[in-house]
């Protein structure tokens, strides 16, 4: 099965929401340090797979301010 691959813009809109998405030199910054999803990286073509967003945010939900955070 094929997956659907994303730009650094739609991933930013996918994580952050319609109303909020995330800057896409966030993600930028965040594939420099290691911290962030998942990405597929083609000649200068940076793309995200959908799955793996899902599971970056899954990674990162909480259910309480004091529940330990993930570390990348």
């Amino acid at each position: 099965m094929k997956s659907k691959l994303v730009t650094t813009e739609q991933a930013a809109e996918y994580i952050g929401g319609d109303d909020n998405p995330l800057k896409t030199n966030t993600l930028e910054g965040w594939r420099v340090q290691g911290i962030g999803p998942r990405y597929i990286k083609i000649g200068r073509l940076v793309r995200y797979r959908v799955e793996d967003l899902d599971t970056f945010l899954e990674a990162h939900t909480r259910q309480s301010t004091s529940q330990a955070g993930v570390r990348s």
